[in-house]
């Protein structure tokens, strides 16, 4: 074990104390804890370490918002004791073990506990709002709309006048799960234009790179005619696109992104505990499909037993009604149903 996972506690429901550290209830967990991974879902993490530590002041959690892909990768190197990815690890990643937290033949559990819109975000003096299909927004990062007044943003923004200005888009430079979650839409809903397969790595060269959401965000806020893709909580005062679902143009929002998990699938042959979906990004009703489900991920059974008192804890607070409450009024996330709910603290339950 790593020193960053060493912990000293007692057990959450001694003494009064609550396994969601609710305020108010004396807490007898004490120790470090370290996560790492998703930027999109930091000022969650950060909203609930803040409210988690308040109720337990003998605990410190530190999470490194590094990516999606650096933090699975420092959880399976046993660096950290949880990770948050913007996707869950998949049947190969599962296959192949080596989580070295995790005690020998112990399963994972992922949990999808923070549900968020991406945002398609630009920069367009005078223009806060574009309608764009889904062959439009896959044709602009694809390469092929280069110019802001292509007939293709025109024909669904009569009334707008666009500028004759070059398009910059904006992608992740690192291994990222908005990444995968954005190219997933977009080879879901305009495969003919985008040819690509799903992937946390960006597939081709070309546009600008930039490294993490506040990167992405500030290249885009810096430059000009430039667009690109984040969580929804990040967008700030940038132009933000209304995506065609069916008829419709739809704007993000926290209830419009939920809508799409309560519609999609979970992954089939995952072991119990391990609540990875398979999203619908060509939903029949009105839900907004660029959507991010970042999962909370731990070892079902750690080689250390503090560790998975406190992650069980913790990730007990997170799935709680007033953990994702926190959540929604610091990062705008979408809190989880009930049903979804349920099914997580089963699976938090079994950690050991």
């Amino acid at each position: 074990m790593t020193a960053a996972l060493a912990l000293s506690s007692c057990a959450a429901n001694e003494g009064g104390a609550t396994e969601n550290g609710d305020a108010g209830s004396e807490s007898t967990l004490s120790g470090n804890l370290v996560g790492a991974g998703s930027s999109a879902m930091d000022a969650a993490q950060q909203a609930w370490i803040a409210e988690f530590q308040n109720a337990n002041p003998d605990v410190t959690i530190d999470y490194d918002p590094s990516g999606s892909g650096a933090g699975r990768d420092t959880f399976l190197e046993g660096a950290s004791g949880y990770a948050g990815s913007d996707r869950a690890f998949n049947d190969e990643e599962i296959a192949a073990g080596g989580f070295a937290a995790c005690a020998p033949d112990s399963t994972i559990i992922q949990l999808p506990l923070y549900i968020s819109p991406i945002a398609v975000i630009f920069n367009l003096d005078g223009i806060d709002s574009l309608n764009l299909d889904p062959a439009t927004i896959a044709g602009i990062f694809a390469g092929q709309i280069t110019e802001w007044n292509d007939p293709a943003i025109a024909a669904t923004n009569e009334g707008v006048e666009l500028p004759d200005l070059a398009i910059t888009p904006v992608h992740r430079s690192d291994d990222s799960g908005t990444t995968e979650n954005f190219t997933d839409y977009l080879a879901q809903a305009a495969p003919e234009v985008w040819t690509y397969e799903a992937d946390g790595v960006w597939p081709f060269e070309g546009g600008e790179a930039a490294q993490g959401t506040s990167g992405v965000v500030d290249a885009v806020t810096n430059g000009t005619g430039t667009i690109g893709y984040a969580d929804a909580s990040r967008a700030g005062d940038l132009g933000t696109a209304a995506v065609q679902v069916g008829d419709e143009f739809l704007e993000y929002s926290p209830e419009a992104a939920a809508a799409i998990v309560d519609v999609s699938p979970f992954v089939e042959g995952r072991p119990d505990g391990d609540l990875s979906l398979e999203l619908d990004r060509t939903p029949d009703e009105a839900a907004y499909p660029i959507v991010l489900v970042a999962y909370s991920i731990a070892c079902q059974q750690y080689e250390d037993s503090a560790t998975a008192e406190l992650v069980k804890a913790y990730f007990s607070y997170i799935a709680s009604a007033e953990g994702q409450d926190v959540a929604a009024e610091n990062a705008g996330s979408a809190p989880i149903s009930d049903t979804l709910r349920e099914q997580a603290v089963a699976a938090i339950d079994s950690i050991q």
